[in-house]
């Protein structure tokens, strides 16, 4: 028999679920549905596609001041040299470019004179003038001293390509400008030493420094 006053179990159990029903609508409010979800996973996508072009551009531009420090080591070292001996590491009496395009097509043999290894000839003090880095990656070379189709102590740019070094060899202080369209805008620059990177693209080196191959090329007389 129901005690008068006291709450049926029916409606004991109506005062409990109004109890938590705030505390279920909360829980309600705090999810996410999948519409809102994939709302927020596109909208991350975009940003993270409209910041990936500008970080490219960062990293690009951070390897182009690395290349641009890199040269200006190479034309220090080779200066370095010629006040030590009185020449250029070169064995000919003609101007010489190492590397892509030049004979040697290949930096190492300037690099393991500049070096001062013990099979050099032309440094038989053998005097260190430059000590690049090894490249962190003997399979894909960049960055410092590798390996490549056998040659042993390339210089590798940023880009994985050989710096390209241009010497006067016949000593009447003057080389061929690699860019005569506008680099320097003559055919012959009044250097003794040039050298350059061919940039992102791996291709140039010729002719217009503001063509297509060419405008990505890092150089060290300007």
């Amino acid at each position: 028999m129901p005690v008068p006053g006291a709450d049926t179990e029916v409606e004991m159990r109506k005062k409990t679920f109004n109890a938590q029903r705030p505390m279920l609508n909360v829980l309600r409010r705090d999810a996410f549905t999948l519409i809102e979800l994939l709302v927020v996973i596109t909208i991350i996508a975009i940003l993270l596609g409209l910041l990936f072009p500008a970080f490219r551009g960062i990293q690009n531009q951070a390897k182009r001041t690395q290349t641009k420090n890199d040269l200006t080591q190479i034309v220090t070292a080779v200066n370095a040299f010629y006040t030590e001996y009185g020449k250029y590491p070169l064995s000919t009496s003609s101007d010489t470019t190492f590397g892509p395009g030049g004979s040697p097509t290949t930096n190492e043999t300037l690099f393991n004179e500049l070096r001062g290894l013990s099979a050099t000839t032309l440094n038989p003090r053998q005097i260190v003038f430059i000590s690049p880095p090894d490249v962190k990656d003997a399979n894909n070379p960049w960055s410092g001293i590798g390996t490549s189709a056998g040659n042993v102590g390339q210089y590798f740019d940023p880009w994985g390509k050989n710096y390209v070094i241009r010497i006067d060899g016949d000593y009447d202080n003057q080389v061929d400008n690699p860019y005569s369209a506008n680099a320097g805008s003559a055919p012959k620059l009044r250097c003794s030493v040039i050298a350059w990177s061919l940039g992102q693209d791996g291709t140039g080196g010729s002719g217009d420094k503001k063509s297509a191959s060419s405008t990505d090329d890092v150089i060290s007389w300007q």
